[in-house]
Order: structure tokens, then C-alpha cells, then sequence
């Protein structure tokens, strides 16, 4: 993170942003580019994590880790809670913003108990996955929130379904570095006279949907037979996802790449990406798609329908369709100037998530909740002498 010179520091809000751990989901991916990008002109950044695991960690210095032990509710996160409760009061933060599930139940309880002036939860999937017991007691938690950040507008729909009020909703999208809209050198060598399609997601889950993916890519290859399937993601659910692909006899059709932080470089030497995860709030791996000029067959769920235009810039189908699924696949594989239409749409549309556009957004939101609680430059430069 970049540093200003101590005495600007001190006149500075103190932002505290926590994250459960650096591992490579899209969650993870979004607080470490948020870290990096934010002004630290504008603000002194201070991270934290339930854990700091993860090759996210890398580029996050000074990241503090609060372990909750084996549980968020026993005695261990009582105390780590009131560690944590320390640390807010002894950096003079007045702003708290925890960034997904776990953290929510970590920082949100330890800062009103800190007195932090602002306190920010996240919604960052849809919460149709999780059990009811989770569901409310996060929506309960949400109600001692100043502001909650969804990062799509059908996660803050379901939040006001079940009770909360819009003025406390807030969506800002993903962002999507710089690095991702530069041609890359691609990673994977051209097919000649064939097409590469790529699905990139966790293999952690199965409401990815994988199994669906591999069935259209069966279909498919019957068909067309000099196409190839690459699957990045890793996760438990692999070694079963690759014993299907060879029972489906693809074979030398599909490549399993496992995790990787090159996506740019992979999508490079993609014609077509694939998301057949039924449940998404704003997906990291469409974004990251469009941003590469390649167009996306996704089901129609959560957030999808914000960032695909049907039939402009890529397709969407019935959630679980795998024969829609296949037919729109096969358009793009047979329609080359479609493909470059939806490729070259894609990436306009992905300009509207820019890292910067974001962040300025994330700002803005920060000094008018501050503004709102009447602390002004004359609050922070007192708070910060009687710290020293």
C-alpha cells in the first residue's frame, strides 16, 4: 500500500476493512483490489482478516490477523472480539467496514461495542445457499449496520425482502483492475481450425454447476470435434469433475488447470467463457470475461442479468438448462462474427466497472456516512492528538 507522510495521515479518516481469509475465491479477490486502489490520500487504510491464509496475502502488508478459533460464537471469538474492539479504539478507526459473511459477525459486534462511528456490513452472494439459521442471523446483524454494501442490485433486492430498509442498502459492483482490460500474451497456444471455451470458477461447490457444463461440452464435441474446454478452478469436487469428463469421453477435449492468478492471460486465448453457477450475485468470472472481449453463456440468475445484455453482448438461459445451454454454445461456435460483436460489446460494458470508478464510489460513500454523523477534519486532527 502506498504511504503519505505522517502528518497528512493523522487528518485522515481511519478505514479498517476485514475480510475472512485471502484465499481465491472472488470475494478475496475484490477486498485485495480495493486495498490497493484506495487513495491514501483520502484515507488511512488499516486490514484486517479472520485469517490470513491465502495467496491474496502476498500483496496486502501490515494485514492483521484475528483468528476466531473454531467457532464465531464461542469463547475464543468472545475474546478475539474484544481484541479486535481494542485495536479499532487504539487506531483511532471511524470507519468499520466488513467485506463478507464471517467478517460480518466479527467486526460488526466488536465496533459498535468500540464505538466506531460508521459501521458498514457486505452482501456479496445472493444468501439463497445458505441455511435459514445463517440467513437471520445475519439479517439481524445487518440491522446494527450504518450502511450495507451489496455488490449487485438482486442481493440488495432480497435484503429488502426479508426486511431492511432500502436506506440502508447500498450497491456498489465489483471492480475490476486495469491489468484485465490489457491484451495479454496468451497462455495457451491456438487451435488451429478449432475454438477454446473456458469456464473459470471454485470447484468448492456444487451449485457451480459444473456437471452441467461438462454434459454441453459432451454434446458439443460430437459435433465439433476440434474444440477444447479448459477448466480453471480448483477445489474438492475435482477429482470427481475429471473422472466425469473422461466417463463422457472427452478425453483429450478438456484441460483442468487448477487456480490461477494469469485469468487474463488464459482468457486470451479463449473465443468463448461459460458460467453455469446457479446462484450468483455479480460474478468476478463474467467481469473478467467481458473486460477480455470474450463473450459469456451464463444462466440467468442473481446479478447475471446486470452485467449480460441477452443477445447484445453475450446469452443467458434458464438456470439447469443444459440443452439451451448447448444451442447457444454452439451459436457462437458457428457464428464467428457474432462472437467478435458480443466480444467487442462485452468489453464496452465492462469500462463501467473500472477499479477507479469503483473505489471513487467506495469513497464517496465513506465521507458522506461520515458527514452524516457530523465528523468533520476538525473531529479526526482531535481524535488523532489525543491517540498520540
Amino acid at each position: 500500500m502506498n504511504s503519505v507522510d505522517s502528518g497528512t495521515r493523522n487528518r485522515q479518516p481511519s478505514l479498517f476493512l476485514m475480510a475472512n481469509t485471502l484465499e481465491t475465491g472472488g470475494g478475496e479477490r475484490q477486498f485485495a483490489t480495493l486495498a490497493g486502489a484506495l487513495n491514501p490520500r483520502h484515507l488511512q487504510v488499516r486490514l484486517g482478516c479472520l485469517r490470513k491464509h491465502g495467496p491474496f496475502a502476498e500483496g496486502l502488508n501490515g494485514i492483521v490477523e484475528f483468528p476466531p478459533g473454531g467457532s464465531l460464537f464461542k469463547l475464543k471469538s468472545q475474546r478475539t472480539r474484544f481484541a479486535l474492539g481494542r485495536y479499532l479504539r487504539a487506531n483511532g478507526v471511524v470507519i468499520a467496514h466488513s467485506f463478507d459473511f464471517y467478517s460480518n459477525f466479527m467486526l460488526i459486534p466488536s465496533a459498535r461495542l468500540a464505538r466506531v462511528p460508521v459501521v458498514i456490513g457486505s452482501q456479496r452472494q445472493l444468501g439463497d445457499l445458505m441455511s435459514r439459521v445463517r440467513n437471520s442471523a445475519q439479517h439481524a446483524l445487518f440491522r446494527w449496520c450504518d450502511r450495507v454494501v451489496c455488490n449487485s442490485r438482486a442481493a440488495a433486492a432480497r435484503l429488502q425482502q426479508v426486511g431492511i430498509s432500502p436506506s440502508k442498502l447500498v450497491v456498489i459492483p465489483n471492480a475490476l483492475p486495469g491489468a484485465m482490460f490489457a491484451r495479454a500474451v496468451p497462455f495457451l497456444p491456438p487451435i488451429h481450425g478449432g475454438l477454446r471455451i473456458v469456464m473459470t470458477a471454485r470447484m468448492n461447490d456444487p451449485a457451480k454447476r459444473h456437471d452441467i457444463f461438462l454434459k454441453a461440452a459432451a454434446n458439443l464435441v460430437r459435433k465439433h470435434p476440434r474444440l477444447e474446454f479448459v477448466l480453471v478452478g480448483d477445489g474438492p469436487l475435482r477429482p470427481g469433475l475429471e473422472q466425469m469428463a473422461a466417463n463422457l469421453g472427452l478425453g483429450k477435449h478438456v484441460v483442468f488447470l487448477g487456480d490461477r492468478r494469469d485469468v487474463s492471460a488464459i482468457l486470451a486465448g479463449a473465443e468463448i467463457s461459460v458460467l453455469t453457477s446457479i446462484s450468483e450475485s455479480l460474478s468476478n468470472s463474467i467481469m473478467e470475461s467481458m473486460a477480455a472481449g470474450v463473450p459469456v453463456v451464463a444462466f440467468r440468475v442473481g446479478g447475471n442479468e446486470e452485467l449480460i445484455r441477452d443477445g447484445e453482448n453475450g446469452f443467458l438461459v434458464p438456470a439447469g438448462n443444459e440443452e439451451q445451454l448447448t444451442g447457444r454454445l454452439e451459436t457462437l461456435v458457428i457464428q464467428s462474427e457474432l462472437r467478435k460483436a458480443f466480444g467487442a460489446s462485452a468489453k464496452k460494458s465492462a469500462q463501467s466497472f473500472t477499479v477507479e470508478r469503483v473505489c471513487g464510489e467506495y469513497e464517496r460513500l465513506y465521507m458522506y456516512l461520515l458527514q452524516e454523523k457530523g465528523i468533520g477534519q476538525a473531529e479526526l486532527v482531535r481524535s488523532s492528538h489525543e491517540l498520540g
